[in-house]
């Protein structure tokens, strides 16, 4: 299988005659790949991953996810993803380690205490495990989200902001952690960021989304250039403001 996962003509229309939130949105990634899917409030990021997890029904549009048709057999491919976001927020009341013990029962982890504990040190949590979710700071809070992504060992990780709220310095290791994650294990990953250097470090490819379509596409150097601006925020900011034409001029 060359592609972990391939997305046919996406759309989704909340409201029958209005424009739709996601609109014929099309790609395939290749196992091993990070794509960047990035775009302002409102282009269509989160409703396009809400799809891919099989939270939203597509109006129209097939998703295929680590070979498994998501309109037939999703189950089978959502056991082999995941997804983070410091925006979803854990149950306050359990520890880190009962939180991980969950998710690990949810996916059928095998050896759980193992993994957790594999986790736990890989992403310096070890001290964190007895403590409630809800008292944690937020950059804990992102790296505990991500010890929960990353607990089935998935082939397809779907990340939303996995930086959010670290410093620079946890920040930087985290994103280094990834780069190994992807190496070692074949994973891909399809990365939503406002961080534009983050972007540009991770991603093979990027998909520019603005009012729920692909406006752009390509490696971060060759949108640097194409445009020709100094880095990919610049280029972020022509296709938000309207300044595209002029700037791939």
């Amino acid at each position: 299988m060359s592609h972990a996962l391939i997305v046919d003509n996406l759309v989704k229309t909340y409201v029958a005659g209005r424009p739709p939130a996601v609109d014929g949105l099309s790609f395939a990634m290749p196992r091993g790949a990070t794509y960047g899917l990035l775009g302002g409030n409102g282009a269509g990021k989160t409703t396009t991953i809400a799809m891919l997890l099989g939270l939203l029904v597509p109006s129209s549009g097939r998703i295929t996810a680590l070979g498994h048709d998501m309109e037939k057999d999703r189950f089978a491919a959502l056991a082999r993803m995941n997804f983070s976001s410091p925006y979803i927020a854990l149950p306050h009341r359990l520890s880190v380690s009962e939180n991980l013990r969950v998710y690990a029962h949810l996916y059928n982890v095998r050896q759980a205490e193992a993994r957790i504990a594999e986790l736990a040190r890989d992403l310096q949590l070890e001290e964190l495990l007895d403590r409630p979710a809800g008292e944690l700071s937020a950059g804990q809070k992102t790296r505990v989200a991500l010890a929960k992504a990353l607990i089935n060992r998935p082939e397809l990780l779907l990340l939303d902001e996995p930086t959010a709220s670290l410093d620079p310095d946890t920040g930087d290791w985290v994103r280094s952690w990834l780069e190994r994650y992807r190496a070692q294990t074949g994973c891909a990953i399809l990365l939503a960021s406002h961080n534009m250097g983050e972007v540009e470090r991770l991603c093979d490819h990027v998909l520019m989304l603005k009012q729920g379509r692909v406006v752009d596409e390509g490696s971060p150097g060759d949108l640097v250039e194409r445009f020709g601006r100094g880095d990919l925020e610049e280029v972020f900011l022509d296709i938000a403001r309207g300044t595209r034409a002029e700037a791939a001029q």
